[in-house]
């Protein structure tokens, strides 16, 4: 309300084709583009590797991209903002939520879903940290998330769950739904990315929740063998495939460029991530810092 979300600081002076987007598509999903890219699961196979006999590092194919986000958010702050109520907010972190199974080793036992708050001068190191220590905390026989016991909660009682949305929603609208329950909720992130070859299916082009503020939606699936030519000659080459679905109202398609470019470069140099930012660009009156593990 007045500007001001537990969430995001309303950004003005926005250009106005930009602007009238979210009147003319009021929804997400009015507003969802598709796009596919393939990453060199070689090169970061073989960087992984090198860390860990160098380095004794692990990392994962899923920490990389992860990363390779937040460093490309940490340069192009038009991308980490979202629209609520058809006003542009600039969102104040940077975060992403993904959805884990409670036992890798036996599906029946569910799943749940981690949100992660990232620092934008993190490294693949730190982000890697951050990872690992919320999927431990919302693994095995680890006490039920906020999530979980809220959801058990509600059904519960017939009828309460569609009331309780209804009013989170309408609160949400207008900027005054609980800072508490925003931080919870894995709906409000600047990304949300599912990792289907971790099951053994193909990557999607998942749908951008209209419940929250979530703009950007990756899905990574089964690594790919392609047919290239290099150096002169054909061979069959691995990739891990992403399908990507963004909110276009965000804004304009030159930002976008730019951001999936840096993302693009840090995937093709995943070495850069190994070190922090030489600057980090915030939108005006909104900068944020997470604490880093010691």
């Amino acid at each position: 309300m007045f500007g001001r979300r537990p969430d995001g600081r309303r950004i003005k002076g926005i250009d106005p084709i930009v602007q009238i987007t979210p009147y003319l598509m009021p929804m997400r999903c009015d507003a969802q583009v598709f796009l596919q890219h393939r990453v060199d699961w070689e090169l970061l196979t073989r960087y992984i590797s090198r860390q860990q006999t160098e380095k004794d590092e692990k990392l994962t194919h899923m920490h990389l991209i992860i990363a390779a986000y937040v460093r490309a958010v940490s340069q192009n702050p038009e991308i980490n903002r979202f629209i609520m109520n058809k006003q542009y907010y600039s969102r104040n972190n940077c975060s992403v939520a993904f959805t884990i199974l409670k036992d890798p080793q036996d599906a029946d036992k569910g799943e749940t879903v981690v949100k992660i708050r990232f620092d934008p001068t993190d490294t693949i190191y730190d982000v890697r940290d951050r990872c690992v220590a919320a999927v431990n905390a919302n693994r095995g026989d680890q006490p039920k998330n906020f999530l979980d016991k809220l959801v058990s909660f509600l059904f519960a009682v017939p009828g309460l769950p569609t009331l309780v949305v209804s009013v989170v929603r309408l609160l949400d609208r207008y900027g005054i739904c609980p800072s508490f329950l925003i931080e919870e909720l894995p709906f409000h992130v600047g990304m949300f990315i599912t990792n289907n070859a971790s099951i053994g299916l193909h990557h999607v082009n998942h749908h951008i929740y209209n419940f929250g503020n979530v703009s950007l939606f990756f899905g990574m699936g089964l690594v790919e063998k392609i047919a290239v030519v290099e150096k002169g000659e054909t061979r069959m080459k691995r990739f891990l495939p992403i399908g990507i679905t963004a909110d276009e109202r965000v804004c304009s398609g030159a930002y976008y460029a730019r951001f999936f470019a840096d993302m693009v470069r840090a995937l093709e140099h995943p070495e850069t991530l190994e070190n922090p930012p030489e600057q980090v660009r915030y939108d005006p009156g909104v900068e944020y810092h997470e604490g880093k593990s010691k």
